[in-house]
């Protein structure tokens, strides 16, 4: 398997698809509230803390264009002719294994307990999917 096998313009959208969804679940009329409450901060922190909100952004785009490129990657090395349903499995299996499965030691030892981890986990789960269903589709 070639990066040149790989559909480039499926893993752009795939990932700003993914940026995107993270903003839906994390915006202050969702997810956002509940998350910031249960990891124990006040209204008036902010997110990033001292670190900018432009390196939060940044690394948050690297990180999204690195998960799309590692599913891809899987999925094409999965299936000579990927599909949404191979990509969904695929995005459903890297979910739980890697996005879910490393966090909660790190989120159970941080203190922050199940409910942050669910939080959290829950959109890696779906967006990886949706990103697998991309790949798998433009293929």
């Amino acid at each position: 398997m070639s990066l040149n096998n790989l559909n480039w313009l499926a893993i752009l959208v795939s990932t700003i698809a993914l940026i995107f969804l993270g903003s839906v679940w994390f915006s202050p009329k969702a997810l956002y509230p509940i998350w910031w409450k249960a990891m124990n901060r006040t209204p008036e922190e902010v997110p990033g803390g001292s670190v900018g909100m432009g390196i939060v952004f940044g690394s948050t785009f690297v990180a999204a264009f690195i998960q799309v490129l590692t599913l891809s990657v899987v999925i094409h090395s999965l299936a000579k002719a990927p599909s949404v349903a191979i990509g969904i499995g695929a995005g459903f299996t890297v979910g739980i294994g890697f996005a879910a499965a490393t966090s909660v030691s790190h989120r159970l030892f941080g203190g922050q307990g199940f409910k942050v981890w669910l939080l959290e986990s829950a959109p890696d789960l779906i967006n990886l999917m949706v990103v697998g269903a991309i790949i798998g589709a433009w293929n």
